[in-house]
């Protein structure tokens, strides 16, 4: 289900250049094929040159990000009270609904307006933030926190598979118009929000096996497996952190948002996540138009192409997850990964006009951003709903994993618009500057975290030597 909200998402970034040819006139833009007559071309005239369609593409990406931000606050609230499958299922399909209008049939119908586009973008990020809440908590219901880091940094790849399905099938259509890379990806969104309201299985008890506590008494790896829980208490007494429509007496009373906010570590990783997503989503909206402005090559060329970072990305989450898993420790993992993502930024920024040479920097760059990014919102999300302070007693794991990728949409949001205005007036090589300089506050925000884990390491270390 993500997936597909992705891969919906991932398609108006694939398709920014030929966008910015049809709203800018043709005897101004070098990337038009031939010259049509002035009546035609006029009435999808809404900037003077590409230059300014660029900003308010970028414009746009900001709109949609701080409305999924502000949109992943309330969802997290709203998928701890009601049910999962039916909140999922509505923003799936309902956003698809709203890609089609702003993408589809506002070309067919030659209808180009900058408020109206605005709009409809308010409501895709409000509609797509039903996501990401409502799947980290069902993956939640389903497994306890032995090998959490392995299965949620496999599993977190589903926003890379989007992206990579989402620049697949835009770059089949891309040929007959862009809002036919819309209507594709929409489609196929709208019949995945039907499956999942048919099918989805939000916990174990629905079809009748026990709560996921009841299976992890006395496991020495769920004990062993906290970063960010001080107490030796077992999860053993993990509730089912969704509300279902069945046995509603004996369900937990949800967290508040402030009782969340207050948990250790949520604040510290939501502020790192605002910078970290801020550089991963940059990667997201702006690589395919980078590769096109920077290196001249086709859009279609270009969204291939990208595909790379996102390939990083999916290694990089699984593997790092499953080292954090080894070590029972995540933050030393991140640290680690992010020191070396500034390398592979400063290395990125200087490659040459070569694919080959371009598609490696590019996927180690998305291994060591993409891999982080993917275990701040997936594996330490579920890490922070499910500590011992609301253990048992209350459903946390929608509203922490909102606040979480809500703060970083913000922090993503207010980056797409400074990466438009930094390129336009500074060039691509300070854009890069800046993804290094917030790519380092990631790091600063969670060092007390870093050192933390980093003493526990020495401590238990110092304590196996001492019992050989």
């Amino acid at each position: 289900s993500y997936s597909l909200l992705h891969a919906s998402r991932k398609t108006f970034s694939n398709v920014k250049v030929s966008i910015s040819s049809q709203w800018t006139p043709s005897c101004q833009n070098s990337t038009a094929t031939e010259l049509r007559p002035y009546e035609l071309w006029y009435s999808s005239h809404l900037f003077p040159n590409a230059e300014e369609a660029t900003l308010f593409l970028g414009t746009l990406d900001t709109i949609f990000l701080f409305s999924y931000a502000m949109g992943l606050f309330v969802s997290g609230i709203v998928g701890d009270r009601l049910n999962l499958r039916w909140v999922l299922s509505f923003g799936m399909c309902s956003s698809a609904l709203v890609v089609f209008f702003f993408g589809t049939l506002t070309e067919w119908l030659h209808f180009y307006n900058k408020w109206f586009y605005c709009c409809l973008w308010v409501v895709n990020g409000l509609l797509q933030s039903t996501g990401w809440p409502c799947v980290v908590a069902v993956m939640g219901n389903w497994f306890g926190k032995a090998g959490r880091g392995f299965v949620f940094g496999l599993w977190s790849a589903c926003a890379s598979v989007g992206n990579i399905l989402g620049a697949f099938l835009a770059s089949c259509v891309l040929k007959y118009g862009y809002e036919y890379a819309f209507l594709v990806t929409a489609s196929v969104q709208f019949a995945g929000g039907v499956v999942v309201f048919f099918g989805l299985l939000t916990s174990p008890k629905e079809v009748g096996l026990p709560e996921l506590g009841a299976d992890e008494d006395g496991s020495v790896e769920e004990d062993a497996n906290r970063p960010l829980m001080d107490d030796d208490d077992a999860d053993d007494d993990d509730r089912n952190y969704s509300s279902q429509e069945s046995d509603t007496v004996n369900q937990p009373k949800a967290i508040g948002f402030f009782q969340a906010c207050c948990l250790p570590g949520v604040v510290l990783y939501s502020l790192a996540y605002a910078c970290l997503k801020l550089v991963n989503y940059s990667f997201f909206f702006w690589l395919p138009f980078y590769l096109s402005n920077n290196f001249g090559w086709k859009e279609a060329e270009a969204d291939q192409l990208s595909i790379w970072y996102d390939v990083g990305g999916i290694i990089g989450g699984t593997i790092q997850g499953l080292i954090s898993d080894v070590l029972q420790k995540r933050a030393p993992v991140l640290a680690i990964s992010l020191l070396f993502a500034v390398g592979s930024l400063f290395g990125y920024s200087r490659s040459p006009n070569s694919k080959p040479i371009n598609a490696v920097i590019m996927a180690i760059t998305g291994f060591f951003i993409g891999g982080p990014s993917n275990m701040i919102s997936s594996a330490i999300s579920a890490d922070l709903g499910r500590q011992d302070l609301v253990r048992g007693s209350s459903e946390a794991l929608a509203t922490v994993t909102g606040i979480v990728d809500g703060t970083g949409s913000i922090g993503a949001a207010v980056g797409q618009y400074l990466v438009s205005l930094i390129q336009e007036n500074l060039g691509w090589m300070w854009v890069f500057y800046f993804f290094i300089l917030m790519t380092s506050s990631t790091i600063l925000f969670i060092s007390p975290l870093i050192v933390r884990e980093v003493r526990l390491l020495l401590h238990e270390r110092h304590l196996r030597v001492l019992a050989e």
